[in-house]
């Protein structure tokens, strides 16, 4: 298969699977930032998102580990591989949080800048929500060309 065919089908399988992420994180956030945080930035855009994010890492390695990147695995049935694998995915999830976060909380403040989206308890789900489409695109490269890397795969 082409390269650059490939790339495109992981890249659609990866966002399509990814959703169950986005979700997980997405209503996690809003459910602790409505809930257990209420009215406290801090809560809503430091503690909620960190605890959001890490919760859909997990679910997304899963995901990647066992559906999109499988033929990328050297011993699919192997502790040790698992764990080597997840983390890898979590330290590459981590740069893509600091990405999410800083995008998170520049939007955060240009909407309030802007008096857009104040006092709406779904702000900072949005704004997560923006900050999750920078961090999508960077954990895809990380995942397709170094965590699964093709030619990693010693069979």
């Amino acid at each position: 298969m082409n390269r650059r065919l490939e790339i495109l089908r992981n890249f659609v399988k990866f966002s399509l699977t990814s959703s169950v992420g986005t979700i997980v994180d997405l209503g996690l956030h809003w459910l602790l930032s409505h809930f257990a945080f209420d009215g406290s930035y801090w809560g809503s855009f430091w503690i909620a998102p960190t605890i959001s994010f890490e919760v859909a890492t997990i679910a997304n390695f899963f995901i990647a580990y066992f559906l999109v990147w499988k033929d990328r695995v050297s011993s699919p049935g192997s502790i040790r591989s698992m764990l080597r694998h997840f983390a890898a995915y979590n330290a590459a999830c981590i740069g893509g949080y600091v990405i999410k976060f800083l995008a998170m909380q520049g939007f955060h403040f240009l909407f309030v800048s802007l008096g857009w989206l104040q006092d709406w308890s779904i702000e900072p789900v949005f704004c997560n929500f923006l900050g999750l489409c920078f961090s999508g695109c960077f954990n895809f490269v990380m995942n397709e060309f170094v965590i699964f890397n093709k030619n990693k795969v010693k069979k």
